[in-house]
């Protein structure tokens, strides 16, 4: 489960930091998938940095998790 945990958490890090730089420096086109998701539509630089701070929250919290 710790494991699954940390996983999870780098993927939503990665997607994150993934959109931010498609937001700042337009790279990593095909690999962010919020610009993928239409209703976010002009909040997209704020759901780049939500999930960040989610992914490495996940992967902090998985710490706690037993085995």
């Amino acid at each position: 489960m710790k494991k699954l945990c940390e996983t999870v958490g780098f993927l939503v890090f990665v997607q994150g930091a993934a959109g931010l730089l498609h937001e700042w420096f337009d790279w990593f086109r095909f690999f962010s998938v919020v610009r993928r998701v239409p209703f976010i539509g002009d909040h997209s630089l704020f759901v780049c940095i939500v999930l960040v701070v989610t992914g490495v929250a996940i992967m902090i919290a998985s710490d706690s998790v037993k085995e």
